[in-house]
């Protein structure tokens, strides 16, 4: 879900959506996270709804019970920002210095 306050909020796939749908309970969380999957700001929005603790509704591809699984596992982190770039980073990282015909 995109924040209305933040720059990558107006780059979220979930612009075009019904807001109703990202705020939904239980098991069609599960269908909701579709709308997240090639979104551009996906780590963005994650992560701003880890750092401000968002309870409800569908962020960054994670439900309401995976974020706070991920909080509790994770308790010490300050800036899920800084953490989540710098593992997209890292990522990209690697899959650039593979050879060509390796995923």
């Amino acid at each position: 879900m995109a924040g209305t306050d933040s720059y990558w909020g107006g780059r979220a796939a979930c612009l075009a959506t019904d807001p109703d749908e990202l705020f939904v309970r239980g098991a069609a969380q599960n269908s909701s996270k579709i709308v997240c999957t090639d979104c551009a700001v996906r780590t963005e929005c994650l992560a701003h709804a880890l750092d401000q603790r968002i309870e409800h509704g569908v962020w960054g591809g994670m439900t309401e019970r995976q974020r706070r699984a991920l909080l509790r596992r994770r308790p010490s982190v300050t800036s899920w920002r800084r953490l989540l770039e710098a593992a997209r980073l890292e990522h990209q990282r690697q899959t650039e210095a593979q050879p060509c015909g390796q995923a």
